[in-house]
């Protein structure tokens, strides 16, 4: 047994803790809980001692797996698990905990401890430095990426014609997936048209569609990758690969917002 002046040493020491720390026995219910336990989740002790730890902590970890009960079953200590728990106001807050088996002179248990520590700061501390570097899946550093991130949001607003230029693999796609993502038109096609893919003589009925009847094998209508894409965004990869000729009626589509599908004397607009 333990005299009054060592509990209150004990206390003493637990209450200068900034960690938050609390105790449970054999049935998992709160023994101690000190300060820092009660700022960070708004509970005072008087309400959580005698409560089973679940009840006041709410975490995450209760449904997946106790990190007491691990350590209780294993024996091993655990240090740095990340959790979150729900504090009095309903808010769910990250935090970082470590457990440890609390046994007697002779080796019996009689409880287990667990220290936790609020991460809300270095969470949101993380989440303002990416937000700094990241973009959809795009990732730079560089003060063109970060004038990049800036502008997309407003070019996505607009349906404007965007032109994205760079060597391959520089990650054009990536920017025309973001501006897309951003956009009003999200929730409709996103179609990539690779230039450099298609057969130039396949090109336009590719791209355009046919009526019935426009070729010998052309039994039906046939809607083209305009089509496909109405009210979304359509890309055109490598642009660069078609022939001169084949460029020029794309550009009336980028230009006019009209094309004809093959074999038709009606005028679509896109």
């Amino acid at each position: 047994m333990k005299s009054n002046n060592d509990k209150a040493f004990l206390e003493t020491i637990l209450s200068s803790i900034a960690d938050g720390v609390f105790s449970v026995d054999r049935s998992w219910r709160i023994t101690s809980f000190n300060r820092a336990a009660e700022r960070i989740t708004g509970v005072p002790a008087e309400q959580a001692v005698g409560k089973q730890c679940s009840d006041v902590f709410h975490a995450d970890l209760c449904e997946r797996g106790c990190a007491l009960r691990e350590s209780v079953e294993t024996g091993n200590s655990l240090v740095g698990v990340r959790a979150r728990i729900l504090d009095s106001r309903g808010r769910r807050l990250p935090i970082s905990l470590s457990t440890a088996v609390l046994r007697d002179s002779r080796g019996q248990f009689q409880g287990a401890v667990q220290t936790f520590r609020d991460m809300s700061a270095i969470e949101q501390l993380r989440r303002e430095i990416n937000s700094q570097y990241t973009f959809e899946d795009i990732v730079g550093k560089s003060r063109a990426f970060k004038k990049i991130f800036a502008l997309l949001p407003d070019i996505a607003e607009s349906d404007a014609t965007v032109l994205i230029e760079g060597p391959s693999g520089s990650g054009k796609e990536l920017l025309a997936r973001a501006v897309h993502n951003l956009s009003p038109r999200r929730n409709q096609p996103y179609v990539v048209v690779n230039c450099g893919a298609l057969p130039v003589n396949l090109f336009e009925s590719e791209l355009f569609g046919y009526a019935q009847g426009a070729f010998t094998d052309a039994k039906c209508d046939k809607p083209g990758r305009l089509k496909l894409a109405e009210g979304g965004t359509i890309v055109f990869d490598e642009v660069s690969e078609l022939p001169l000729p084949t460029q020029v009626k794309l550009l009336r589509v980028v230009q006019e917002r009209e094309y004809e599908p093959l074999g038709s004397v009606e005028t679509v607009r896109a």
